[in-house]
């Protein structure tokens, strides 16, 4: 067989595979993905590397992301390794084999440690500003690692249809369904692995928890709308435009705004291909964000304003940030959710406000610097 017909084969049973996947058979799925792994790697078997690095790159990437779905780990690292050690890799391809080497170690680990996993684990990579290689900045890296968590669970409670929270943490039962791990990225840049644990004792939840990897899979479908197309597809799969907010918050506040650092690449590993977040893409959130406000007709001119949040109280509804040397209290908070606002507190924000009657600065929105 040529490599042609080889690669097309394997991507027949891919498609197949993810067929059966959609239908929740994973042992079918399981199974598609092992054959169309064994007809990929002898495509790559067929390949001169030097003469054909690029073809020899992707299909590398190829085979080894097709044996590490069909749950062969041995034999995806040892395609990874193979290829890492080939001098015609290109740096794109290494780069993703090394995203599979790590994968199949944080699962090893997992498995050592007793604790179920479910499949699509979602790596976050930031770059560029004041990321290091392999290190960032604490307080930037916590921020986004607890928006990542609110997203998770928020896409959770969204699944379970519960009004939309603005109080405290979510329930018991919602913690137990979705429970995120945090794990050790790659080195290159500084990068964490989310992964998504399963409800351990099923038998006490009141009602049928939600498959995890229906959450990881739902995160991610509404991370690319949000980021694509948030004025339709995401309107699409978020009716709810308390959801819908939320979530477009969340993703505007994971994005930079080119100071700290330039982008971020959220990735599944059930998906090639990566989201990428820039400052461009967090002021087209922005715009959405502030067409979609409903501000009150009393309300005067938005005015935003610049400082660190220092003090927050929803039950009575304001906040307090420090601007240069002056405090300002800002009222009328409503609504605000503690999962936008808790990750902020003594860091730098930017309020939008506007001035109400009486001459008190009121609330309109709230996003990191």
């Amino acid at each position: 067989m040529a490599w042609l017909e080889l690669h097309k084969n394997s991507e027949a049973l891919a498609s197949a595979a993810h067929a059966a996947k959609m239908e929740h058979d994973l042992a079918t799925a399981h199974s598609l993905f092992l054959e169309a792994g064994r007809a990929e790697l002898k495509a790559l078997e067929l390949l001169n590397p030097k003469e054909k690095s690029r073809t020899f790159s992707v299909t590398a990437v190829s085979a080894a992301s097709l044996f590490y779905k069909g749950r062969d780990l041995k034999q995806a690292e040892m395609i990874a390794y193979s290829c890492l050690a080939n001098e015609s890799i290109l740096d794109f391809a290494a780069d993703q084999l090394r995203d599979i080497l790590q994968v199949v170690w944080n699962e090893r680990a997992q498995a050592e440690a007793g604790i179920q996993f479910v499949p699509g684990q979602v790596s976050v990579t930031v770059d560029g500003g004041e990321i290091v290689r392999g290190g960032a900045p604490l307080d930037l890296i916590l921020e986004k690692v607890q928006t990542v968590q609110s997203l998770f669970i928020r896409t959770t409670e969204f699944l379970k249809q519960l009004p939309l929270r603005t109080r405290g943490s979510a329930s018991k039962e919602i913690q137990d369904m979705c429970r995120p791990w945090l794990f050790q990225g790659v080195p290159g840049s500084y990068q964490f692995i989310v992964a998504i644990e399963g409800p351990l004792q099923l038998e006490l939840l009141e009602e049928q928890p939600i498959a995890p990897d229906l959450i990881a899979s739902t995160f991610m479908s509404i991370l690319e709308r949000a980021i694509v197309d948030p004025e339709e597809a995401l309107v699409e799969a978020v009716p709810d435009p308390g959801y819908r907010g939320i979530f477009l918050k969340l993703t505007r506040n994971l994005a930079p705004t080119g100071k700290r650092f330039q982008n971020m690449q959220i990735r599944s590993t059930n998906s090639d291909k990566p989201l990428l977040l820039t400052s461009a893409t967090r002021k087209e959130l922005a715009d959405t964000i502030k067409k979609q406000r409903q501000v009150p007709e009393s309300f005067n001119e938005e005015r935003a304003i610049k400082g660190v949040l220092r003090a927050v109280h929803l039950d009575s509804d304001w906040l307090e940030i420090l601007a240069g040397n002056d405090l300002v209290k800002i009222v009328g908070v409503g609504e605000a959710v503690d999962d936008l606002i808790g990750p902020m507190v003594n860091h730098e924000v930017i309020v939008h406000t506007s001035r109400g009657r009486g001459g008190s600065l009121k609330f309109v929105d709230i996003e990191p610097c």
